[in-house]
C-alpha cells in the first residue's frame, strides 16, 4: 500500500489522458514513491472503470519483451496489461488502414499473437505453453505514450495501459501449420519491417525473451504473484511483444512486414488521420 499516494486520483488522471489523447507529466517525476506495485494498482482501477463502461477484456499484451529496448526506455523487465474488444481488430485480409487520430506519439511493433484454447501450464515449460495454443498470428501493435517524448520510467508505462493503443491481428493459422517443431519455428523465424518500401529493421523470434513462448511463461509467473489478477484462461488472446524495436509512425505512411521461416503472412498497414 502507498498511504501517501491517492491512487484512485492518479487512475482518474491517467484514464482521462488516455480517453482524450492528452499527455501528462510522468508520475515518477512528481511522486518519488510511485513504484511498480502502485502502478499496477492504478492500472487495476482503470481496468475496473473500463469494465463498468462496457469494455470487454479479450486478453493481455506483454510489453518490453525485447531487451534491445530496455536501455533506451529505462526498463529492466517486461510489463503487461489487459486488452479489450474496443482496441483489438481482427483483420479480414493482410492489408488494412489504421487511423492515428486518437493515439499519442504512436509507434509500430510487429508481434506474434497467440490464442489459448485451454489455460497454459507453465510447470511443463514451453511445451506446456504450446499445448494450450490453438492458433497463432502475426500482428501489429500500435503503441503510444501519454508522457511527452516517450520519457518515462517503468511504473509510468504500467499505469499507462502498458503503452497499448490498438492491436491489428492478421490471419490466424492453426498451430500445426508452424510445422513439427513450433517451439523452434517461433524462435528462429525472422521478420523484415519496411516503411514506404524502405527497409527499416529485421528482427527474429528470439528477440522476444528468446522465444515468444517464453514471454507467456514470464507472464504466467508474474500473474501468480499478483493476487488481484486472474491467471491466463481459455479463450484469451496474448500479444507477446515486439520483434523489432518500436518505430514511430505518421499518417500517410505505409508500413509492411515480410515474414521468413514460418508460414505466417506479412501485413501491410496504411496510416491515416
Amino acid at each position: 500500500m502507498h498511504p501517501t499516494l491517492d491512487l484512485r486520483a492518479l487512475a482518474l488522471e491517467m484514464k482521462t489522458a488516455q480517453d482524450s489523447t492528452q499527455q501528462i507529466q510522468p508520475f515518477t517525476d512528481r511522486f518519488p514513491t510511485f513504484d511498480l506495485p502502485a502502478a499496477y494498482e492504478v492500472a487495476n482501477h482503470i481496468h475496473h472503470t473500463r469494465l463498468a463502461e462496457g469494455d470487454k477484456p479479450v486478453g493481455r499484451k506483454i510489453g518490453f519483451t525485447n531487451p534491445n529496448m530496455w536501455s533506451k526506455f529505462g526498463v529492466r523487465e517486461p510489463i503487461w496489461a489487459y486488452i479489450y474488444d474496443t482496441t483489438v481488430v481482427q483483420l479480414k485480409d493482410t492489408a488494412a488502414t489504421c487511423n492515428l487520430s486518437n493515439l499519442a506519439e504512436p509507434k509500430i511493433e510487429p508481434e506474434i499473437v497467440l490464442h489459448f484454447h485451454t489455460a497454459p501450464q507453465v510447470e511443463d515449460g514451453l511445451r506446456g505453453v504450446i499445448d494450450a495454443i490453438d492458433w497463432v498470428a502475426h500482428g501489429f501493435e500500435i503503441v503510444q505514450s501519454h508522457f511527452p517524448g516517450w520519457k518515462f520510467q517503468a511504473p509510468d508505462t504500467v499505469a499507462d495501459w502498458a503503452l497499448h493503443g490498438t492491436l491489428l491481428i492478421g490471419p490466424p493459422l492453426p498451430l500445426a501449420q508452424l510445422g513439427n517443431d513450433p517451439i523452434a519455428a517461433l524462435e528462429s523465424f525472422s521478420l523484415t519491417l519496411l516503411c514506404d518500401g524502405r527497409h527499416i529493421e529485421t528482427g527474429k523470434g528470439a528477440n522476444v525473451l528468446g522465444n515468444p513462448l517464453s514471454a507467456i511463461a514470464h507472464l504466467i509467473s508474474v500473474l501468480a504473484k499478483q493476487a488481484p489478477y486472474a491467471p491466463l484462461h481459455a479463450g484469451e488472446i496474448v500479444t507477446t511483444g515486439t520483434i523489432t524495436t518500436a518505430q514511430s509512425v505518421c499518417a500517410g505512411e505505409i508500413w509492411q512486414s515480410e515474414v521468413h521461416g514460418v508460414a505466417l503472412p506479412g501485413l501491410k498497414i496504411a496510416f491515416s488521420t
